[in-house]
C-alpha cells in the first residue's frame, strides 16, 4: 500500500474512515461506504484506517472517537465527521466538496 500521505496528497478525492473492529457503528458504517464507493466508482479512493492499529496516525489527525470519516484532496482535508451517516449523505458531502 502506497505511503498514507502520497494517498491524501492524490488529486483525486481520498476519503479516511478511520475505525476500530469492536465498534459496532463502525460495522454499520462498512456497507454504506461500500455503496458509496460502487456509486462513485474511480472519482473517489475509500480507505479504512484502524486506529489500535495505527494509533500514531490517529493521534497525528486528533482521531478522539471511531468511526471518524475524513475527506482530502490534494492534500488538503475538506471536511471531517464522526458518527455514521446515510449512503447519500456521504455521497452529497463528497460531490459538494469535490466539485
Amino acid at each position: 500500500m502506497k505511503k498514507f500521505n502520497d494517498i491524501i496528497n492524490s488529486e483525486n478525492p481520498v476519503l479516511v474512515d478511520f475505525f476500530a473492529t469492536w465498534c459496532g457503528p463502525c460495522q454499520m458504517l462498512s456497507p454504506v461506504l461500500k455503496q458509496v464507493k460502487d456509486n462513485l466508482g474511480e472519482r473517489i479512493t475509500i480507505i479504512k484506517i484502524d486506529v489500535d492499529k495505527n494509533q500514531e496516525l490517529a493521534s497525528k489527525f486528533q482521531v478522539r472517537g471511531v468511526p471518524t470519516m475524513m475527506l482530502f484532496q490534494g492534500g488538503k482535508q475538506l471536511w471531517r465527521q464522526s458518527g455514521v451517516l446515510s449512503k447519500e449523505e456521504i455521497t452529497r458531502i463528497i460531490v459538494e466538496k469535490t466539485n
